[in-house]
């Protein structure tokens, strides 16, 4: 197996389902005592939200740059960054290394097309929804991408930053990713991207009438299978 090189921290709540999902796909795929091979790389969240909010992406992607040449110093063959939100700099960040990163968007829109769907709604932060960087890379593998209104972005958004990243998990908060939705399936949405680690630790399948691509999960089994190809 390939040593896997992870990029986490953002949040560290997101990096410990990505910790936890490679290790027992890599049991259920080997069998056994065996885990994932991998290295962690975990960075300070606060000052990387500080730099998402201020617009410093490139900034941002220095520092994961940086964080990058790292873990590929330390023997990795694969890099993972464990957080949808800053595969907006996932461009920047392989330029810095020599290792192949393996993109969460990929594996999501495979899982989609595999289903059948073909029109999907996406939720994440608000970078995720309002900017282009994930719905246009779903876009390119021939998914129709929508998005919430701006009130339901908000509400979102302020749940993962204001609750999830802080292992806050609300029934009320819940009800109301229920809501959002259920709006994105009336506009025309036939499956729902979560597109943010944090959400998966909220909402699941049961909370929506149409199939849910889990970005987090569908991405782990994408590197395992890759760090396993050898």
């Amino acid at each position: 197996m390939r040593l896997i090189g992870l990029l986490g921290g953002m949040s560290w709540q997101s990096t410990a389902e990505y910790y936890r999902l490679l290790n027992e796909m890599t049991a259920e795929q080997l069998g056994g005592l065996h885990s994932a091979r991998c290295l962690l790389y975990s960075v300070d969240f606060a000052p990387i939200e500080r730099l998402q909010a201020d617009g410093r992406w490139a900034d941002a992607a220095s520092e994961l740059g940086r964080a990058a040449r790292a873990v590929e110093a330390g023997g990795a063959e694969l890099l993972v960054l464990c957080t949808n939100t800053m595969h907006k700099v996932a461009a920047e960040v392989q330029a810095a290394v020599n290792i192949p990163l393996l993109h969460i968007a990929d594996a999501t829109a495979a899982a989609a097309l595999a289903a059948g769907v073909r029109t999907v709604g996406l939720l994440g932060t608000r970078f995720t929804m309002a900017e282009p960087f994930l719905a246009d890379r779903l876009a390119a593998h021939g998914l129709r991408v929508l998005v919430p209104n701006s009130q339901d972005q908000r509400l979102v958004n302020d749940i993962i930053y204001g609750e999830l990243c802080l292992g806050v998990v609300r029934p009320e908060s819940r009800a109301a990713y229920r809501g959002v939705i259920r709006r994105l399936e009336t506009a025309g949405a036939n499956g729902i991207i979560f597109g943010c680690t944090e959400i998966e630790l909220l909402v699941d399948q049961s909370d929506s009438g149409v199939p849910v691509f889990a970005s987090t999960r569908l991405h782990c089994a994408a590197v395992v299978e890759a760090a396993l190809s050898v």
